[in-house]
């Protein structure tokens, strides 16, 4: 098809193309303008100051003292190296080049002592910056959850990672689950309120916790709770409420909390409003009939009807739904 020249021609026009994709490939490799050191110095906000290492910091100052042997036996201090090629974490990730503050030790009381001032005041911090330290590192790592963190009620309202980890102490600075919910009662009194009811889901006894619901992290759904729907969060634990059911219970099948407190009540199996007023919201018409029942026998609306949530038996006897 092709001849003489045209062959020529196409073949240049292919060895050019080869030559202008391998020429490209150099250009797609990830190669800083400048050392990473000073990337993380433009992070820290802190030009003047170089990075001296841990040894130097610890040497120096903390060599005996409680902080590092908590760094040591953490997540960070254990697993994570200079040449591991992850991020640096060690004390100068959060608390900025040390270079200043071991310039000019002196001795107060007996103990040789930086010049803090020069070092990041990360307690005066404004909360998101605050999270931006840790964040700088963690985002990097999906099994930490923080995708919705941004946007998340707590990082909105103020909150940051310091207000629930404590970064120095433990191996591992995840919140122990049985320390979980007096941390959280700290900021949500009125919810420490609710469990502290007659009735209330067993988060003060220790069998259940506030991360069994909701994600502190953040979450797409309402509430921060883990799961898709509310139907499907308290399905985990009352299966047998949730169904599917040939014959369900109206518009409450996906939302708990049209009847529920989620949290404690003063009524029996934690009930917006007790039986039978609670059905009455929806019943009206029942009023009249139930009243005349409960006159003359003193029953309530699930002595009859006791599948309530949903039932797979039809009501052959039209005499009321959900009664098997």
């Amino acid at each position: 098809m092709f001849r003489g020249g045209g062959r020529a021609a196409l073949l240049a026009v292919f060895l050019a193309a080869v030559a202008a994709v391998t020429g490209c490939a150099g250009m797609q490799e990830s190669e800083p303008i400048i050392p990473v050191s000073e990337y993380e110095k433009l992070i820290v906000g802190r030009l003047d100051a170089n990075y001296v290492g841990d040894q130097a910091c610890l040497a120096k100052c903390h060599a005996h003292d409680q902080f590092k042997k908590w760094f040591d036996a953490s997540t960070m201090g254990s697993q994570l190296s200079a040449d591991s090629g992850l991020p640096l974490v060690n004390c100068e990730s959060c608390h900025g080049p040390g270079s200043l503050a071991i310039a000019n030790i002196k001795v107060v009381n007996g103990r040789r002592t930086c010049d803090y001032s020069t070092l990041i005041d990360l307690k005066h911090l404004p909360k998101q910056a605050q999270s931006l330290i840790c964040l700088k590192c963690h985002t990097a790592n999906a099994t930490f959850g923080l995708h919705y963190w941004n946007t998340s009620v707590h990082n909105l309202s103020g909150v940051s990672c310091f207000d629930c980890h404590e970064v120095h102490q433990g191996v591992d600075l995840k919140v122990r689950r049985k320390d979980v919910a007096a941390l959280c009662y700290k900021c949500h009194t009125e919810i420490k309120a609710q469990f502290s009811l007659p009735n209330h889901h067993p988060v003060n006894e220790g069998r259940v916790t506030c991360l069994d619901c909701h994600d502190p992290m953040g979450s797409p759904n309402r509430y921060m709770l883990k799961d898709g729907s509310m139907k499907e969060l308290c399905g985990n634990c009352h299966a047998e409420k949730a169904g599917p059911f040939a014959f369900e219970h109206g518009d409450v099948t996906e939302r708990c909390i049209n009847c529920h407190r989620p949290h404690g009540s003063v009524n029996q199996h934690l009930l917006k409003v007790r039986l039978p007023y609670l059905c009455y919201q929806c019943h009206e018409a029942q009023h009249e009939v139930t009243d005349q029942i409960n006159q003359q026998q003193r029953t309530i609306c699930t002595d009859c009807h006791t599948e309530i949530h949903g039932s797979d038996t039809p009501d052959l006897g039209n005499g009321g739904a959900f009664t098997r």
